[in-house]
């Protein structure tokens, strides 16, 4: 009979244990935000943000207001969509609010990186030293030059210039920035002579080809990785392409390479230098070829897209584009030399930049999360204190918050490339409840995580769009097909993506 209540109760402690851990008690303390654990013990509502975030969002704001806790996964959310309270929180002390905690854990499992103290540290000051300054005047120039490898170099030849050609929009735009991207930044195919240049060249384009095709596989399967619901044959195909990657983008293969960026090598040193493996760093190579061209491509298309569906916007835009070529003293024409456009020449197009920025607020959507360290209070625009507790997470939803506000940027929904622009072609100020707010468009992120690469990133895509309207007449095939709608499975992870590709056509303007 002892023995019997005795594993009675040893039942009853690990029931209430598990219970315990599920959350299954867990009620709202004075003065924290509304709780919400749904009718779910430890998923909560995890299949319902994974499902469609930013709708999930939406319903929880109308039901709870500006800030409330939810359980998703076992773990416990407090979603912010005030903009008066982001810039407390992305610049709060690490020693409250930490986003390398999670940061860590997500790229261990979708790249298969283990970070070591120094890691953020290692590619914040690389990032400062080698994508902004004169470190970005160099960068932007090799990503100049390995556009024109990939865009231009048939241009002279005679070789059907003034032939349609078509293709799907984004495989196009994500396939160009892509490749030239990875090539300016893990280098290029060494050469002797300039009798080998041109076979050197096309070892390039065939090369950062085939690494893109297995790049979008990946790609493809990234929002299920990271929430770890692969099924078992894409956890397999997952494993597969994480392993190509670090052997194609390995150290030893890397130092064979010419023109390798020393945004790339000066990383791999450094973490060499604290120790970390070979076999490791062989994996951050590969995390850094994510961060850094994931989102380029997606953009760049998306940016052509609203352009192509609005004439005057390409009209403004591509005048902007001539202008700056002319001014510079270089002409577009048949038998001259490609146009070299320079860091100098991308900082005097507001308007591009204008409707870069609208595309961006209309399609960057990441989700910018940190872990509770201890508890803290947090303070409403309106002037309401809530407690944030230990062990929990916080996130800030930029896309819903504030780029999608109709207080804040009227027909949300509309694509406006002048949006950004002021009276003046200067800057615009953005207003909420009469106030003037900072933080209204974040597609880069904020703070300390705030992207460090957003600079060469931002050059990219414009130099990418400057050659593509310098050059060529564009086309969509069907002038009355929708914009797309976004692929919602990637709520979160940054640019977001169509449900399918836009076929278009284009030819040499001259």
């Amino acid at each position: 009979m002892t023995l019997l209540i005795t594993l009675l109760c040893s039942l009853a402690a690990s029931l209430l244990g598990g219970l315990y851990l599920v959350g299954a008690f867990r009620r709202r303390r004075p003065n924290e935000p509304p709780l919400d654990k749904g009718l779910i013990p430890w998923l909560g509502y995890a299949l319902d943000f994974r499902k469609d975030s930013s709708e999930f969002l939406k319903r929880m704001q109308r039901k709870h207001g500006d800030i409330f806790t939810v359980l998703l996964g076992g773990y416990y959310f407090t979603f912010v969509m005030d903009p008066f309270c982001f810039g407390a929180i992305v610049k709060e002390s690490r020693s409250k609010l930490d986003f390398e905690k999670f940061a860590t854990e997500l790229v261990l499992r979708v790249f298969g990186y283990q970070p070591i103290e120094a890691t953020h540290k290692i590619i914040l000051l690389s990032s400062t030293k080698h994508l902004m300054g004169d470190g970005l005047v160099v960068m932007t120039q090799a990503m100049m030059d390995n556009l024109q490898k990939l865009m231009l170099f048939k241009l002279n030849s005679g070789e059907g210039e003034q032939l349609w050609q078509e293709d799907g929009l984004f495989n196009y735009c994500y396939n160009i920035v892509f490749r030239a991207g990875y090539l300016a930044l893990y280098g290029s195919e060494p050469y002797q002579g300039a009798d080998n240049k041109e076979k050197a060249n096309e070892h390039d384009r065939v090369q950062s080809d085939e690494l893109f095709y297995e790049f979008r596989k990946y790609d493809r399967l990234f929002p299920r990785l990271a929430y770890a619901v692969l099924p078992p044959k894409d956890k397999i195909e997952a494993e597969r392409l994480k392993r190509l990657f670090w052997r194609r983008l390995s150290v030893k293969k890397s130092r064979q390479k010419d023109n390798i960026s020393r945004w790339v090598s000066d990383q791999e040193q450094a973490l060499a230098e604290n120790g970390v493996p070979e076999y490791m760093r062989d994996r951050f190579m590969f995390l850094l070829l994510w961060a850094s061209q994931s989102n380029t491509g997606p953009a760049s298309f998306w940016l052509l897209l609203y352009l192509m569906k609005h004439p005057e916007a390409m009209k403004a835009v591509k005048e902007e584009v001539d202008k700056v070529s002319r001014e510079s003293g270089q002409e577009v024409k048949r038998g001259s030399p490609p146009i070299n456009i320079t860091k100098d020449m991308l900082n005097q197009t507001p308007v591009l930049d204008s409707a870069l920025e609208e595309t961006l607020r209309l399609t960057a959507a990441p989700i910018l999360t940190r872990s509770v360290l201890q508890d803290m209070t947090l303070k409403t625009g309106k002037g309401v204190e809530y407690t944030l507790r230990s062990g929990d997470r916080v996130a800030l939803f930029p896309h819903a918050s504030v780029q999608m506000d109709p207080e804040i940027h009227p027909e949300p929904h509309q694509f406006k490339y002048d949006r950004f622009l002021g009276p003046d072609g200067t800057k615009k100020t953005f207003y909420k409840d009469g106030k003037k707010l900072k933080y209204f468009n974040m597609p880069w992120g904020a703070g300390t995580s705030i992207c460090p690469g957003r600079f060469f990133a931002t050059n990219e895509m414009k130099l990418f769009v400057f050659l593509m309207l310098s050059y060529y007449d564009l086309e969509l095939l069907n002038g009355k097909e929708e914009v797309p709608p976004i692929d919602i499975s990637r709520w979160g992870f940054g640019m977001m993506q169509p449900v399918h590709d836009v076929r278009f056509r284009y030819r040499l303007r001259f």
